[in-house]
């Protein structure tokens, strides 16, 4: 049984991808830092490992590695998922807020791939990075995010380049407006009609839809896959980022 380890898995797109794993037959480690959500639903799956850690503490990652493979002897697929999204005007973002987004967004993609890469090694297994639209294309409103989801694209393309040698394969999600609990609750129907609009499909994707992709690209169907980023939008990207509902 091949092994997977999803971070911020607790929730939303970690999760979908979680169950989308399972139902491939894969058995996943679910790394999250909300101790008691991770528990409840790590509870509820077969074939899971709850593993409760800090993607942002090296401590944390390097336990995570430990607990995972005393429960695998093998790490077939690391999904690089944890983040956090704080939204507001550039001239608001204090160096702490800055350093808040940095340190899970992309210190955290750097550390568990570091960790994980001697595993994975092993296993000649993918990394999978999730990054944002907002990391293709500048907005406002996202000075942290959009530079860290710009830096884990970049950081794709560096670990793709060097550890393909050693048959690792690295890419990257790009995910547009996604329905989640957290977008239904912060996006004003003014925000979810201007995306609507600027959506070619017309519509936001699901979370089961970003799975897919993301599950895919760590799936043997993708041996010759590396490198890339895919941007699962419905087409925002080909439209351009900077709705002006978003400005406000």
């Amino acid at each position: 049984m091949k092994t997977a380890i999803v971070t911020g898995a607790a929730r939303g797109i970690g999760l979908a991808t979680t169950d989308l794993f399972r139902e491939m037959g894969w058995q996943v480690a679910m790394v999250d830092r909300d101790r008691e959500e991770l528990e409840k639903v790590a509870g509820a799956r077969e074939n899971t490992l709850a593993v409760c850690r800090d993607v942002s503490n090296p401590q944390d990652v390097d336990a995570m590695m430990r607990d995972t493979l005393f429960w695998s002897p093998t790490v077939d697929a690391l999904v690089n998922n944890a983040g956090v999204a704080e939204f507001g005007p550039i001239e608001d973002c204090d160096f702490t807020t800055w350093r808040r987004v940095m340190e899970t967004n992309l210190d955290g993609v750097f550390l568990c791939s570091q960790a994980a890469t001697p595993a994975l090694k092993a296993s000649r297994g993918a990394i999978l990075n999730i990054a944002s639209i907002s990391g293709l294309r500048a907005s406002t409103l996202r000075v942290a995010y959009g530079t860290s989801k710009a830096g884990v694209i970049h950081l794709t393309k560096q670990h793709a380049a060097e550890l393909g040698e050693y048959g690792i394969r690295v890419n990257c999600v790009a995910p547009g407006p996604v329905k989640t609990k957290l977008s239904i609750a912060v996006h004003s129907p003014e925000i979810i009609k201007a995306y609507h609009d600027s959506i070619p499909l017309n519509r936001y994707g699901s979370e089961r839809e970003l799975a897919e992709v993301i599950c895919f690209l760590c799936s043997d169907k993708a041996a010759y896959v590396t490198g890339q980023i895919v941007a699962v939008d419905g087409g925002f990207d080909s439209t351009g980022v900077g709705l002006p509902a978003l400005r406000n």
